[in-house]
């Protein structure tokens, strides 16, 4: 099988298993436990602490490791909101959020918190304009995605935060696509919070982070939790926090991937795009501000879920859009966000490279997508013809 939904998650790294195996071997000890078990687990967790404070040049204090992303976003929203409810109600988005981001201001609503929601540019962008004029005088959190996981564009973050800043506004930011994918130098300075999940990366699945700057106060969703310094509840995962900072420091340098995957992009989008009338692109057109092994698309006249099912038939898996999504009977976050017609947007579908695609399995791809697009071209066609004579 051909993996293309490197976005929704991705293997295991070999060393990464090694050290989780090992680790929950010899060091399952609870860190909460005052014997010398326990405190072996929290010196490993401590150490692995500092380490990801050091790979995003941050203070370990306030590197909070979570469940996964979904967690490390209900808990840093909800918590920064209300520990600033004092000063205001009023929370900013985008239409084009991960669902868990979502769950967080549903629920802050039902609190009384009012929420804007606001959708992308014909380019997948925030409209500036449109994000300013959205800032009301109780705006006390802005919660903006990094990259878009559907279709791979990279929001102005930096501009974002040089906006919220005037007016005291917090900006967090899911980081889940970014992380280990681009530098966030620039990007740690300029948010009050980011979430990551370790599953992105070649980690185990159900670990994540959540950064808070120390300098916020925060409020546990749920009191009298003790872990994490009462950020959340339930026994630390150390074996999977440390295999998840050894997968970290197997990944490629973030600049040598986005040369290969932007080959890759080149190469697909150079077959498909010769078919205007059977596929449409969505995506940026700077390429500064497009993450390359994303591709987002949308075959005409063709459902994704179909086409999804043709692909895996013929040795290829892709998604229809966010793994958190797929089963509800919601249109693709991004096709929300890119106000695209409902019924169109059930053709989108979204392919995502990784470390194990090679050029060649892309050209095979992009190959049997036009060949099944033109399988069913004829079909509609023979369909529609036989219909007409029919009716005469």
């Amino acid at each position: 099988m051909n993996y293309f939904d490197y976005a929704a998650t991705t293997p295991l790294h070999p060393e990464a298993a090694l050290v989780y195996t090992e680790l929950s071997i010899s060091c399952y000890g609870n860190t909460s436990s005052l014997h010398e078990i326990g405190t072996e687990a929290e010196n490993m967790l401590e150490f692995c602490r500092a380490e990801l404070a050091a790979m995003l040049n941050v203070e370990s204090a306030g590197v909070y490791f979570t469940s996964g992303g979904t967690e490390s976003n209900l808990l840093s929203i909800i918590s920064l909101a209300k520990a600033n409810r004092a000063k205001g109600n009023h929370i900013i988005t985008t239409l084009g959020e991960h669902p868990s981001v979502d769950s967080a201001l549903e629920y802050l609503k039902e609190d009384g918190f009012d929420i804007t929601k606001i959708p992308f540019t014909k380019d997948g962008l925030i409209n500036l304009d449109t994000f300013k004029k959205a800032i009301k005088p109780n705006t006390i959190l802005v919660s903006v995605q990094h990259i878009n996981p559907e279709i791979g564009t990279i929001q102005p973050l930096e501009e974002i935060s040089e906006i919220v800043k005037e007016y005291g506004i917090l900006l967090h930011s899911d980081c889940v696509q970014s992380f280990g994918k681009i530098d966030l130098a620039r990007i740690v300075n300029c948010v009050d919070s980011l979430t990551i999940s370790a599953h992105k990366t070649y980690g185990p699945k159900g670990v994540g982070v959540a950064y808070i700057h120390p300098r916020h106060r925060i409020i546990p969703v749920f009191p009298g939790l003790v872990h994490e310094s009462g950020f959340k509840g339930g026994t630390v995962n150390v074996p999977g926090i440390a295999a998840f900072i050894t997968a970290t420091k197997q990944l490629t340098d973030p600049q040598e991937l986005n040369e290969k995957h932007t080959k890759f992009r080149d190469a697909f989008l150079t077959k498909i795009l010769k078919y205007p009338e059977f596929f449409t692109v969505y995506d940026c057109n700077d390429r500064n501000i497009q993450m390359p092994q994303i591709i987002g698309l949308r075959i005409t006249n063709v459902e994704g879920q179909l086409m999804m099912l043709e692909l895996n038939r013929h040795g290829f898996a892709i998604s229809t859009g966010s793994a958190c999504q797929v089963g509800q009977q919601t249109s693709s976050k991004a096709m929300m966000a890119l106000q695209v017609d409902p019924q169109k947007a059930k053709e989108f579908i979204r392919i995502s490279f990784g470390e194990s695609t090679t050029l060649t399995s892309v050209d095979a791809l992009a190959e049997q997508l036009v060949k099944i697009r033109k399988q069913i071209h004829t079909t509609q066609s023979a369909s529609n013809h036989k219909i007409e004579r029919t009716s005469i």
